[in-house]
């Protein structure tokens, strides 16, 4: 979005919301995945949503195969107050439920050329977010509704070059999209809390690669490693206020604008080991590049030097994962998973539209074989975050204290059809 100089001290508390867009990373890619926690999806091939982890993983498809999944995520995430300014009170800052219910589907499909080569597309999302607090909350110049939604749209090869090795290439192109609402809130200038201060919307789409290579041990053990670039999107939209002109608003005018947003790259190791005819181990550590997005910087016209910056100081974050299946007979497999997720955010700059913290995953899931082309999937999955103490100023040098805590439940179904 294009900030005037006249309008940068209004939006030095909206920007958070693309680093909580950037932060808030989706592994919900499948229903298989869910219910081993996503531990070795570079290495295990099985349904077609390798497309999305590790597509080295397509050369071991013997037919084409579709899959569909649909993952609906159930968050709980809360607010408490802590202290705030002598206009207002702490308690006004309570508020449950931040993060609505999403749901996420997805489309795979992977069919074999010949016995090196096989081809592979996919339509699903990497990053996402959606936060709403009300109208008239608080503070309302730190948090309103934030709503972030990224569609990628990968095509993919995979060639295998002997008995033990594959490799795999991908495009990507992802579309976004954005929208931010803060208000005024409660403050000393009299300003009724309702009074919209950002009201923000745009897309674009960006073009990204990611490549993978899969090593077969031994029958029914596997390593596999993948890597997906970051991809720059540069968000053209409207952005409007209705703060007056006395305080440097635009009292509801729209002006065109433009915003740089850096999606990070990411790699994952796993791998996959039959202990028996019954048992398989799985496990996998993912790297995501947060340590790329140090801040985010406004334009104004025909500058090349930014207008303002703010500093973020993310760090690299990993997510670690293991996991097991159980081969309950010839048509039934049921599998768990734990995990663990580290946050990249810097304890200096936490806020309320930023609710992430390290996190804990448990799940569980099966797959059952319809019949000879046929197969469902389902996962479920609990989320329990730690709870966050921290303060922050608004745009008007006022201290506010919170407390937030969130966890989550996760259900995916899928189905899978071979031709």
């Amino acid at each position: 979005m294009k900030l005037t100089p006249s309008i940068l001290t209004v939006c030095i508390g909206v920007l958070p919301l693309n680093v909580f867009a950037a932060a808030f990373q989706l592994a919900e890619h499948s229903a298989t995945g869910l219910g081993r926690a996503f531990a070795g999806e570079a290495a295990i091939a099985d349904s077609a949503a390798v497309v999305a982890r590790n597509p080295a993983l397509m050369s071991l498809f013997k037919n084409a195969e579709l899959s569909i999944s649909g993952t609906y995520i159930s968050p709980d995430v809360s607010v408490t107050g802590e202290s705030a300014p002598a206009y207002s009170s702490a308690a006004a800052l309570n508020q449950d439920s931040i993060a609505p219910e999403a749901f996420i589907p997805a489309i795979y499909y992977v069919t074999p050329i010949n016995e090196k080569v096989a081809v592979g597309f996919g339509v699903f999302s990497n990053f996402g977010l959606a936060t709403e607090f009300s109208d008239d909350y608080a503070a309302g110049q730190l948090a309103g509704t934030s709503e972030v939604t990224t569609v990628n749209f990968n095509a993919s090869v995979s060639y295998k070059i002997n008995g033990n090795w594959s490799a795999g290439l991908g495009v990507n192109y992802i579309y976004a999209d954005a929208n931010l609402v803060r208000h005024f809130g409660d403050n000393p200038l009299g300003l009724p809390a309702q009074t919209e201060a950002v009201n923000l919307e745009g897309d674009d789409s960006g073009y990204g690669w990611n490549v993978g290579v899969a090593y077969e041990m031994a029958e029914g053990s596997r390593l596999g490693l993948q890597y997906r670039s970051k991809t720059t999107i540069n968000f053209d939209g409207d952005y409007s206020n209705q703060l007056p002109a006395a305080l440097g608003g635009l009292e509801g005018t729209v002006l065109p604008g433009t915003l740089e947003l850096e999606l990070p790259a990411t790699a994952e190791f796993s791998g996959v080991h039959l202990i028996d005819e019954q048992w398989t181990f799985n496990y996998s550590v993912v790297w995501t590049q947060w340590s790329s997005f140090e801040s985010l910087e406004a334009y104004v016209p025909l500058s090349d030097t930014p207008a303002f910056t703010k500093q973020e100081n993310f760090s690299n974050s990993f997510r670690y994962a293991i996991g097991g299946s159980y081969q309950l007979d010839k048509n039934t497999i049921l599998r768990a998973g734990v995990a663990y997720d580290t946050t990249p955010t810097d304890d200096g700059h936490l806020s309320i539209s930023i609710p992430d913290s390290n996190r804990k995953w448990l799940s569980v899931g099966a797959s059952y074989i319809l019949d000879e082309t046929s197969s469902v999937d389902m996962g479920f999955s609990v989320i329990k975050g730690s709870e966050q103490t921290f303060s922050e100023a608004d745009n008007l040098g006022s201290q506010w204290g919170f407390r937030t805590s969130g966890d989550a439940t996760i259900f995916s179904a899928q189905y899978n059809h071979q031709f």
